[in-house]
Parts: structure tokens; sequence; C-alpha cells
């Protein structure tokens, strides 16, 4: 058993490891696509020195931005001899959404900054599905908008607060169960947007992100979510089976809104960040927005996880009907709801406590995970927690 759990810190280790590489290679790709130059550490970018101009409006506002942002700045590992690397006023963040602090409970939050005249319709739909009604319906998946900020020397700008969210797939999912979760609430999601007559009109795998404050024992750093806040440490984190996360739809800079009268409005085609949309590859004729929003969650859940990992097939005739090239022929998410629940209830609870298996795993990878994941299934099972997480 020591061994076991010897191996185990050693894996986690090695997570993290490809997990930080993988931030700095986004970084670096991020820097090389806008063609910024290279900078120190402790320079501000542009788009930086935004934030550091703002820093005291926003306090007042009742956010306070990281210390790096603050307008006396001076980088901690000049004045205490660390090594930069160590020091978490060194973590350059790419500026929007940008994270803060909420000054009235402590919390982490994300501010968007949005340029009105580009997405003028974002402002309007955030609000839409914060009132009374709507926000508090348990269906409703999309990100809660906590304030609107409009800085005064900008008229043309706003900026959206809202949680501090993580990719829907960070960490990784454990087991089928957790994943059957995710699709109820993403599938109960889009059609609530449907219901109040919006259309994403870009919800692809990007664009769903998780409220993972829950998984954690202690606030993660914003943008280190494997570290502690000061990143003094590992993070101590539990699985969605123990701790059921939210998952929200975000984004809706491109995203319809339509009158109740309207079933069937049409619209310019528009291209998301998935480029496969059948409808759009021959012709650019207005296009009914709800039946391509239909596709697009089809073709992430065919592609994250029919694709790649083993266990899914149970999803294959629905994500099947709702990829069909006629998008006629598409089901509404009222039917994609109702299929999924029939789904869902067909699988053993021997299935929903299985492992979410990459077809990518070396055979010692396999059988190690295999006994990490038996212990703590058989742990559940005593503890008689679900397979399916209930939020």
């Amino acid at each position: 058993m020591l061994g076991c759990l010897e191996k185990r810190k050693e894996l986690a280790a090695q997570r993290a490891a490809q997990e930080e590489e993988r931030r700095q290679l986004m970084l670096k790709l991020h820097l090389e696509t806008f063609g910024r130059p290279r900078r120190q550490p402790h320079e501000l970018g542009e788009g930086e020195r935004w934030w550091r101009d703002h820093y005291q409006w926003l306090y007042e506002a009742g956010y306070q931005l990281r210390p790096r942002y603050h307008p006396e700045w001076v980088a901690s590992w000049k004045t205490r001899n660390l090594d930069w690397t160590d020091c978490e006023d060194s973590m350059v963040q790419l500026t929007n959404p940008m994270d803060a602090t909420r000054l009235s409970d402590g919390r982490c939050v994300a501010i968007k900054r949005l340029k009105i005249s580009t997405h003028p319709i974002e402002v309007a739909i955030a609000q839409y599905f914060c009132n009374e009604e709507l926000r508090t319906d348990p269906t409703n998946h999309t990100v809660p908008t906590f304030d609107v900020l409009h800085p005064p020397d900008e008229a043309d700008c706003a900026l959206l607060v809202m949680p501090l969210l993580l990719p829907y797939d960070e960490p990784p999912f454990e087991t089928i169960g957790e994943v059957v979760e995710f699709f109820r609430q993403v599938f109960e999601g889009l059609q609530f947007m449907h219901k109040n007559h919006v259309a994403h009109r870009d919800c692809i795998g990007l664009n769903i992100m998780m409220d993972a404050e829950i998984l954690y024992d202690e606030p993660f750093h914003p943008l280190r979510p494997n570290r502690k806040r000061d990143l003094s440490g590992l993070a101590s984190r539990r699985t969605r089976t123990e701790r059921p996360p939210k998952y929200f739809f975000i984004d809706f800079g491109i995203s319809g809104h339509y009158d109740a009268s309207n079933k069937d409005p049409f619209e310019d085609s528009i291209w998301g960040g998935d480029k496969s949309v059948p409808e759009f590859q021959h012709s650019d004729e207005p296009r009914n927005p709800f039946p391509t929003d239909v596709y697009y969650l089809g073709n992430m859940i065919r592609e994250d996880f029919m694709t790649g990992k083993v266990g899914f097939d149970f999803m294959a005739g629905l994500v099947n009907d709702m990829v069909q090239d006629d998008p006629s022929k598409r089901p509404i998410m009222d039917e994609v709801v109702a299929r999924f629940e029939g789904i869902r209830k067909g699988l053993s609870r021997s299935k929903l406590r299985s492992r979410v298996i990459s077809t990518e795993e070396s055979r010692f990878d396999a059988v190690f995970l295999g006994v990490v994941h038996w212990t703590r299934r058989i742990g559940f099972i005593m503890r008689r927690i679900p397979p399916v997480p209930v939020l």
C-alpha cells in the first residue's frame, strides 16, 4: 500500500508538471501569435498596464487585483533575493479576463473586459439571464454575472464580473458517472437557453467551464489551479464524485436573443470556434441558429469523449443524430434532454462507477490507475456515495 501511495504521489507530480508545461506552451503560442516582444518578468505588458492604471478605481468599486498590478508594484524577487519563478507576482495573466478578489467576502472572481460596440448583445444577455426569475432557475447554466462596471474614462468599455471558472475538464474526469452528470448539466443548460429564446451560436468545449471552488479544500491560484493561492504548495482537491461542481456556458459575444413569437429565426451564418458545421461549408445563406447549437454540443461530445476514450458508446445514437448534416433532422434540445434521461437510467451502477480510460494509456499506467480507482471506488461504496454526483 505504501508503494501504491508513493506511485500515486509521483503520478500527481507528473501531471502537475505536464499541466505547467502545457500552460507555458500556451503562453508562448499566445505571444508568438500576437507578435508581442519578449520582456523581462518585472515588466508589464500593454494589456497588463491597462489593469494597473485602473487598479485604484477597481479597488474603490470593491475588487482588488493581485499585487503585480498595484500602481507602485516592485517585483518581490528584486527585494527579497528570490528566484522570480518562485514568486506569485511573476505570474502573468493574458489580461482578459483578469482575476481579482472581491473585497466584500474574499472570493476570487474573473473580470471580463469587452468593447460594447463590438459585442453589444453580450452585456444584455448576461444581465437577462441574471434577472430574479431566471437566476434562481436550477436549470440555468449560463455563467452568473455578479456586477457590470463601466470605467469612467472609457464610454465604450464594460467589465463583467463573474465567478472564477476552470475548463470543464480540469482536473480530468475520473468516472463515467462524473461525465454523465456533466452531460446532464450541459444538455439542460442549452435547453434552458433555447426555452428562453437565446441561441449561444458558439457552445463549443472552450465555452463550457466549471465552478471548481467546491473541489478544493483551500483557495487555488487562478493561473495555476494545481497550486495554493500563494504558490506555497500543491492545492488539495477532492473528486467530482465527492463534491459535484456546476458547469456553465460562457461568452455570449455572438449569441442571439429572439422574440418569443419567432419560432424559426434566421440569422446570417457566423463562424464560431468549431469550423466543421455542415451547413456552413458550402453556403452562407441565413440559417436557424438553434439546430447549429445542437450540432456544436453533439460534436463536442463526439470529439472530447467518444474519440480517444473508452466507454462512451452508449452516447453514439444520440450524438449521431445531433451531428447530422441536415439541420432539420437534428433533435431539438427538449428531445435531447428526454432521450438522454432514458440513456442515463439504463446505465448500471457498475458502469457509472467505472473509470474514464484513455486509449493512449500505457499498460503499466492502466494497471496502476485501475488499482487506485478500485481502491477509491470501494471507499465510495462503503460511504454510500452515489456513482452519479448529485448537486
